[in-house]
């Protein structure tokens, strides 16, 4: 065999929980390890691990990316409370997902991948929709109250210089029942704003942007207004040049254009608009485990993941024994997305020609007719061979 690639750089490798876990480890060892010289900072953000370490080791793997600049992430679990009681923790903690958004600050932008076999469920798309969603705050930073008894919740805004305190009634609670309180920074949603049109004029993608600003006209409206004073005064110009164009609408309008359009555009959204679209976009698109996902700072840090969940019930199939048809594409794309970034920053062409060529080699597979279970029952007419994910995997190997 040739002499593997080498890297100058670590990349930040954050490892996850259940059946993406475990193919976590199979990409590296099938298709990673033996062409290149991985050089990578290792955390386990596995649920046990993060509970025993008062999810300081989520803490430390954020710090991480900020410090060498590239990290890739598998799937990781979010607990509740039949987590908890699954897995014997001590507390119910935080999306790491989320922890690690709000410390780099970032904007996540998920992009489909296409491959011809696979034709979209919304037949009127032609061209890939990639969702930018903005990642701090909103219900991901949201705190929240059980209310056992009737009474009044206050909204209370006390100045840091000392100044007068502001007080909102938020409800007269006539007997139990529950509230939440949500914030965000005007910094964040500039940042967001930017990157959103940095990402578009690089991609040629014209911009959407939606809130629900007639109803929540103080926290949506905030959002429409900064987002189109960014575009107004920073990228209008540079929108022009590049032949794209910006459009604010409401959430529920677009959902309703989205639907009936041919794509090819960069959907903007708020944090918890932009999680469930992706997925609804991922899985008309073809399937949730064909999308990109890449969470980008303001200063240029870059975190790729595949953004599907862990695969919960494939898992416990696997622990019985039994081989799974879990697609690993998205897994597989986070690596070469992390190593491209590497390679680019580090200018390692070798690195990036390889990235590439495992991706080409993914999607060659498919469009040869070898593909996993979800992606058969989706592909058209011809040629079909359904491979387990171990199976699937050699055979990306092959075309290596």
């Amino acid at each position: 065999m040739a002499e593997r690639i080498k890297m100058k750089t670590p990349v930040v490798e954050i490892d996850g929980d259940e059946m993406t876990r475990v193919l976590w480890a199979l990409v590296k060892e099938k298709l990673l390890s033996p062409f290149v010289e991985l050089k990578t900072e290792y955390y386990d953000l596995a649920l046990k691990v993060r509970d025993d370490s008062n999810d300081e080791v989520t803490v430390e793997s954020a710090r991480a990316i900020e410090r060498l600049g590239v990290g890739v992430k598998c799937a990781t679990i979010t607990s509740n409370e039949a987590r908890q009681k699954e897995y014997g923790l001590r507390q119910l903690l935080p999306s790491p997902n989320g922890t690690i958004r709000a410390i780099l600050d970032g904007t996540v932008f998920r992009k489909p991948i296409q491959v011809s076999r696979i034709t979209p469920s919304v037949s009127s798309w032609k061209k890939p929709i990639v969702i930018g969603r903005h990642a701090y705050g909103d219900l991901y930073k949201s705190s929240e109250m059980l209310i056992p008894k009737a009474g009044k919740v206050e909204l209370v805004y006390t100045p840091g210089d000392g100044g007068g305190e502001k007080r909102l009634t938020v409800a007269d609670m006539k007997g139990p029942g529950i509230v939440q309180g949500i914030h965000n920074y005007d910094e964040s949603i500039n940042n967001f704003a930017r990157a959103c049109f940095i990402y578009a004029i690089e991609e040629k993608l014209p911009v959407w942007f939606a809130a629900k600003d007639t109803i929540s006209k103080i926290y949506d409206g905030r959002f429409k207004e900064l987002f189109g004073r960014i575009y107004e005064t920073e990228f209008k110009e540079k929108c022009r040049e590049a032949g794209i164009s910006y459009f604010y609408t409401l959430i529920d309008d677009a959902v309703a254009r989205v639907v009936k359009g041919e794509g090819g555009f960069l959907w903007a959204c708020r944090n918890y608009d932009g999680d469930v679209m992706s997925d609804m976009i991922a899985s008309a698109a073809g399937s949730i485990a064909m999308m990109t996902s890449v969470l980008v700072s303001p200063s240029g840090k870059f975190e790729y993941e595949a953004a599907h969940g862990t695969v919960q019930q494939h898992y416990y199939r696997w622990q019985k024994g039994e081989k799974t048809s879990t697609n690993s594409v998205a897994l597989i794309f986070a690596w070469t997305g992390a190593l491209a970034k590497r390679a680019e920053l580090d200018g390692l062409p070798e690195l990036l020609s390889f990235a590439k060529k495992l991706e080409e080699a993914t999607l060659n597979t498919i469009e040869s007719g070898e593909m996993t279970g979800d992606l058969a029952r989706l592909a058209g007419e011809g040629n079909k061979k359904i491979l387990d994910s171990w199976e699937f995997i050699d055979a990306v190997r092959s075309r290596l």
